[in-house]
């Protein structure tokens, strides 16, 4: 009798092991692909960190599935990009690539991601191409589009009572595409661009450039750089004496995750973003106090991407079971959702590309303090995009 009820029981599980997907005995592999050396090395390791907090938070598991990570460190160069991600795709197999920071990378992993049909989450970089011409059914954002933050930033400055304005930026996909944004928003206001300044990144030789902008005398300047150029810009700009004279605005890159560093030469900067540090939601409470209690340090908008990114992988996952295989399932799983994020919900607009209040933030202390909803769901117009 023992032996036909063990017999029994082994054929049962066999037969339960059997039906179910074969994806799902197996680990999910996410491919990380992120800056961990350089300018933005400190943005890649908060990205991940958000990311992982969020599958920590489901118990380890998203979709029924265990994760398995692959890291390249991406060195923020576009020249590497193609070699990196091919790294990812062709020898360690994974099921999705998440990266990254540097919108000239991102532009050539999305055409390997493409050409090789491999889902491809992008958790920072805000290249207008990715979800504008480049757009397809397996390439979404987790972020923002450069034209959004930096069109915000132009909308403030003209409803501040500014006319005239220069601005400031690194010669690359990004720098072009923010300054054109904010040209954009500050037009629409009846606000005039008087100068676009630039220097090649990842430079930081600022001098030349403030001595031009303190004798055009705008009304105010908007700059975009990020991490250790960030740093030691706004210092640069302090120190030149502009910050009283000639206001600057930026979108939110300029004072995240740098404010530590930049102390008392950042303070009173507005920036515009799709995130603050003291959001009034009850969602990024939660985060903020997770993401504190885990890795001893606060959170800041890379993190909350990141952790946003596995949120609309793990709603794409449960669409499907965890059964990857699905693809077109799990896409329109993705499409659909609607994502819990710190910042406030947000939906994805048909190119994949994240519908979300963007705010008016003011530098006070070690903060980024929330002061307003600068333009509410704010969609990127997408343009080029034929999906």
């Amino acid at each position: 009798m023992k032996r036909r009820q063990t017999i029994a029981l082994t054929a049962a599980l066999c037969a339960g092991l059997l039906a179910m997907p074969a994806t799902a005995q197996q680990k999910l592999k996410v491919g990380l692909m992120l800056p961990y050396t350089g300018t933005f090395a400190a943005l890649g390791n908060a990205i991940e960190n958000g990311f992982k907090l969020y599958v920590q938070e489901q118990g380890g598991k998203i979709g029924g599935r265990e994760i398995e990570y692959f890291r390249v460190d991406d060195e923020s160069d576009p020249a590497k990009a193609t070699d990196n991600v091919g790294k990812l795709i062709n020898r360690d197999k994974v099921d999705v690539v998440v990266g990254t920071v540097h919108s000239g990378v991102v532009m050539a992993m999305a055409k390997v991601a493409r050409d090789s049909n491999t889902l491809l989450i992008v958790p920072n970089a805000g290249a207008n191409a990715l979800t504008g011409p480049m757009c397809a059914p397996n390439i979404f954002r987790s972020s923002f589009s450069n034209w959004q933050s930096a069109y915000a930033a132009g909308v403030v400055a003209a409803e501040r009572g500014h006319k005239t304005a220069a601005s400031i930026t690194w010669k690359y996909a990004a720098g072009d595409e923010m300054a054109s944004a904010f040209k954009e928003g500050f037009a629409k206001g009846g606000g005039k661009v008087v100068k676009e300044l630039n220097l090649p990144f990842p430079g930081v030789e600022f001098q030349a450039l403030l001595t031009e902008i303190a004798s055009l005398k705008p009304d105010a300047t908007f700059a975009f750089f990020a991490g250790g150029g960030a740093v030691k810009f706004v210092k640069d700009y302090a120190a030149a004496g502009l910050m009283k004279s000639v206001p600057l605005y930026g979108p939110g890159f300029l004072t995240d995750g740098t404010l530590e560093a930049q102390g008392a030469a950042a303070q009173g900067v507005l920036t515009t973003l799709h995130y603050a540090d003291d959001l009034p939601n009850a969602k990024d409470k939660s985060f903020r106090l997770g993401y504190a209690k885990t890795y001893k340090l606060q959170p800041d908008v890379y993190a909350a991407q990141g952790y946003d990114a596995a949120q609309l992988l793990g709603a794409g996952l449960s669409g499907v079971n965890g059964d990857v295989s699905r693809r077109a399932d799990m896409i329109k799983a993705m499409e659909a959702a609607k994502i819990d994020s710190p910042r406030g919900a947000f939906t994805l607009s048909k190119a994949h590309n994240p519908v979300h209040d963007i705010y008016l933030r003011k530098v006070e202390g070690n903060s980024n303090k929330y002061q307003k909803v600068a333009v509410k769901a704010l969609a990127d117009p997408a343009t080029g995009c034929k999906m």
